[in-house]
């Protein structure tokens, strides 16, 4: 498999704006993907200078209903309309942090393509999709500051809107948008629907904090970094994880924990 960073908060090639967001190309033995579409045209413009024809992906994958995975979208789809596009329907929910509106585009629904989504999906042999996430084991306590409004008021944001790419091939590849269900959680569900663990996770881990973390933030991210090296797993971390909470994992997971970057290529 070969992976290319399309989007991510931070540097890897000089070729390449970055900005906060997130946008994966995945290219395996049968399908051109793409898993999500960064905050912005920029996205597009990134796979350009790096070689991506993204009017070749086959595959689109929305992995939850925040513009910062979203907002290239509607550009994809001038460029490419025949790739299947992926969306839970709860994508398209009131999704806010504090008072600022952080969900999708609702023209992303009349995309040619789109396929809306009401729970797990099997795409083929290779490809599927899962949500319906519900451990709570260290759940991110940066998702306490997120909120869906609805009909009858405003609420804590469940992520029921999340979903995951689960590439089962030579290697099996976990891929996740920020695992704002908790990326233990997440892997949970894996082994549940799938009776193993993948071999390889790519996903933002939602630990950023602006402000210092206070001590029961800290040992959260300390102790799911415990759990998860005890797992023979190779994690490629960014976007939402944040620098200090990768400084925080690095000395318990070392050489599995590889932060990724904007313009940056993976080979599995």
């Amino acid at each position: 498999m070969r992976l290319v960073i399309l989007m991510e908060d931070t540097c890897g090639n000089p070729l390449c704006e970055y900005e906060h967001g997130l946008s994966v190309y995945v290219e395996t033995k049968n399908h051109k993907i793409l898993l999500d579409a960064g905050a912005s045209d920029r996205t597009i413009s990134n796979a350009e200078k790096l070689g991506v024809d993204l009017t070749d992906v086959d595959t689109v994958v929305l992995s939850h209903g925040h513009y910062d995975h979203s907002g290239g979208l509607l550009s994809f789809g001038r460029l490419n309309t025949k790739a299947a596009v992926y969306v839970q329907k709860a994508a398209f929910g009131e999704y806010y942090h504090g008072e600022r509106y952080i969900g999708v585009d609702k023209e992303i629904a009349r995309m040619p393509g789109v396929v809306l989504l009401e729970g797990d999906y099997k795409i083929d042999e290779e490809l599927s999709l899962f949500t319906g996430i519900t451990g709570r084991k260290y759940w991110p306590q940066s998702n306490l500051g997120l909120s869906e409004r609805k009909e009858d008021g405003e609420c804590q944001d469940e992520f029921r809107h999340e979903q995951c790419l689960a590439v089962r091939g030579e290697k099996t590849l976990l891929l996740s948008g920020c695992a704002h269900n908790g990326i233990l959680n997440i892997l949970d569900k894996y082994r549940e629907l799938y009776d193993g663990l993948p071999d390889v996770v790519l996903s933002g881990f939602h630990m950023m904090k602006k402000t210092k973390y206070t001590e029961q933030e800290a040992e959260i991210i300390r102790q799911t970094a415990k759990e998860l090296s005890g797992e023979p797993i190779l994690f490629y971390t960014g976007h939402c994880t944040g620098q200090k909470a990768v400084e925080m994992m690095q000395p318990i997971l070392e050489d599995r924990l590889i932060p990724i970057h904007c313009g940056m290529e993976i080979q599995l």
